[in-house]
């Protein structure tokens, strides 16, 4: 969890000119980042490329039909409506009718089409980002707001859905509109096409000077909207801490400052993209003021070089033309924000997975434990390591216990165990093998663990047991949950095991959670089983039926205990105290007493 309690605040971080010059250097440090980025998501779409040409093929037939229609209705003013001959009249009604029929149905089509090719193309990206997040180690996450990670999978995905639904298809058409338009209008006038192309510079200039300012824009408010999520998930996590200190105006402020700082890079963003509407329309009457008194002018000065029909269409292919580049810088600022979001996904797609390399993958494993002289760090930073020169060895079906002061290193040495974190010197070795030797699977599969702080999912009491294993019957969830001490209290429950955990309404307590995890510990008959602190959260009439039950959850499997509360360990048959990620003295509850050493003292006190 970040420090957001030390952060300073008060004065609102709003988007500066600075943040905005070193969005775009570091844009250039990466210029082919949108290629790759596009490139990517190409790869994604395998499977769907045919679907997509066809698509294609869909968007240039209906982009040509847009340009049938005014073309139809200027040769029906200049062949029909001026020369007051209206023989053939109603079968051209007829073919320009057809077109736009035809046009509606071909646009229904390619936009039904492409909703479900873009959709299945966001499944397969957002099935692969959660697969992968799953393969992603333990420092990962820790090193991360968990609200910034979910933004990234919801909103930066959603992102992305949403302009490819619409300025896929909304790219294609105003390219083969604008070129179709272009060609017509050329074919018509040539000296009406070269007025009503005069305004591309001005159009050029406009278009870049907006999107100049909106790309670095837009990777602000995507990170932004990271971190102010990120800030909501710690603050709902941590409602019980901001409550117990009466912090509720500091959350509230702090969040405010987040969300002005989301509100101004929003506003400025938006507003900039907002002038590209305004700026086109004014292009758009110029270029019609252009047509219409240039093209009135020739019509009444040259005998026939501009007709009636050509300035009618004329005025419509104006639009025609404005509107594709219109619609182009529009869908390029809905791009730039969905790319934005992809660099997201796509980082923590590169983020390196969790290696499972180990030769030994199917060994029964017995439980013997060694620590030869191992040190280790969190941090390459860090002054001084977690644990130095640890070492001790847990004869297979043994139980220790793990004693010390906060930051003594005790959790350290589960999550060694679990190769969750890799030593820096020395070794750990299982059964005479190096651990890392080890597949993680194979270690992680035969070894149990009981948190401090339970966690159950919101399913029935029975898929929360079955979790540890998913091939265990009804009856095995049972004897589990019976020795674990669970099934009298969950008998008294209205559905029994198949009540649902609604973790919202707390209807157990949380030593009743505690001996659910226990349970689930359990069913998976792990041969080295961790307990963290397990019994922290209980009652002591819960910690009783622990303490009843310890010494037969224990046989037969290696077993390795953290404690503060020493009552709790008095079943172990050695105990290990440990200072500053060392070992200070080892032996059984009597030597240790006898040596009246560190135990001793923790024992009087």
């Amino acid at each position: 969890m970040s420090n957001f309690f030390t952060r300073p605040f008060g004065h609102e971080r709003i988007v500066t000119k600075e943040d905005i010059v070193k969005t775009k250097q570091s844009n250039k440090n990466k210029a082919d980042n949108m290629g790759q980025t596009l490139k990517r998501i190409w790869q994604f779409m395998r499977g769907e490329r045919k679907r997509l040409y066809f698509i294609i093929s869909l968007v240039i037939v209906t982009s040509l039909l847009s340009i049938v229609g005014p073309f139809l209705v200027g040769r029906i003013v200049d062949y029909y409506f001026i020369p007051r001959a209206f023989d053939g009249l109603f079968r051209i009604l007829i073919i320009l009718l057809a077109t736009y029929v035809l046009l509606s149905l071909t646009t229904f089509i390619q936009a039904y089409l492409m909703v479900g090719l873009s959709q299945r193309t966001i499944y397969n990206l957002r099935h692969r980002l959660f697969e992968h997040m799953q393969e992603l180690p333990v420092t990962f996450y820790d090193k991360r707001q968990h609200g910034e990670l979910m933004s990234r999978m919801t909103n930066d995905i959603e992102t992305l859905s949403q302009t490819m639904n619409s300025s896929f298809i909304q790219f294609t058409t105003s390219i083969v509109t604008l070129i179709g338009t272009f060609s017509v209008m050329l074919y018509l006038s040539p000296l009406l096409t070269f007025l009503t192309a005069m305004i591309i510079p001005l159009l050029i200039i406009s278009v870049r000077f907006i999107t100049n300012r909106t790309g670095p824009l837009y990777k602000i408010r995507q990170r932004r909207t990271g971190e102010l999520n990120g800030y909501i998930e710690e603050i709902v996590s941590g409602q019980e801490i901001v409550k117990v200190f009466s912090q509720e105006d500091r959350a509230v402020e702090n969040f405010e400052v987040r969300a002005k700082n989301l509100r101004e890079v929003t506003f400025w963003a938006n507003l900039y993209s907002g002038f590209i509407p305004k700026v086109m329309n004014m292009l758009n009457n110029i270029s019609f003021t252009i047509v219409a008194g240039a093209g009135g002018i020739l019509a009444l000065t040259t005998n026939g070089l501009v007709t009636v029909g050509t300035i009618v269409v004329f005025a419509e292919y104006a639009r025609q033309f404005t509107r594709p580049l219109a619609d182009l810088s529009n869908q390029l600022n809905q791009v730039l924000s969905a790319i934005a979001g992809a660099e997201r996904v796509f980082q923590i797609l590169d983020t390196e997975a969790e290696s499972d390399d180990g030769s030994i993958t199917n060994k029964t494993i017995q439980g013997h434990i060694e620590f030869n002289n191992v040190t280790f760090s969190y941090s390459k930073t860090q002054q001084h390591p977690t644990i130095k020169n640890l070492s001790f060895e847990v004869k297979s079906g043994e139980s220790v216990a793990l004693i010390g002061a906060t930051g003594a290193g005790k959790t350290t040495v589960m999550q060694l165990l679990a190769r969750f974190y890799e030593t820096d010197q020395g070794e750990i070795r299982v059964d005479g093998e190096n651990i890392k030797d080890y597949s993680r699977s194979a270690i992680r599969s035969q070894t149990a663990f009981v948190l401090q702080d339970p966690y159950l999912f919101e399913a029935t009491i029975r898929e929360n047991i079955r979790y540890g294993r998913l091939t265990a019957t009804d009856d095995e969830v049972v004897e589990a949950a019976k020795t674990a001490n669970a099934h009298d209290f969950i008998m008294t429950l209205e559905q029994g095991y198949d009540t649902v955990l609604d973790l919202d309404e707390g209807f157990i307590s949380q030593g009743q959670k505690q001996l659910i995890s226990i349970a689930r510990a359990l069913i998976t008959d792990p041969a080295i089983l961790l307990l963290d602190e397990a019994t922290s959260s209980i009652d002591t009439i819960t910690e009783l039926k622990i303490q009843e039950s310890l010494e037969r959850l224990m046989k037969g499997r290696t077993s390795i205990i953290i404690a503060h509360r020493l009552n709790t360990i008095k079943a172990v048959d050695r105990i290990f105290v440990l200072d500053q990620g060392e070992m200070l003295e080892s032996g059984t509850e009597d030597e240790l007493l006898q040596l009246q050493g560190k135990y001793y003292d923790m024992v009087n006190q």
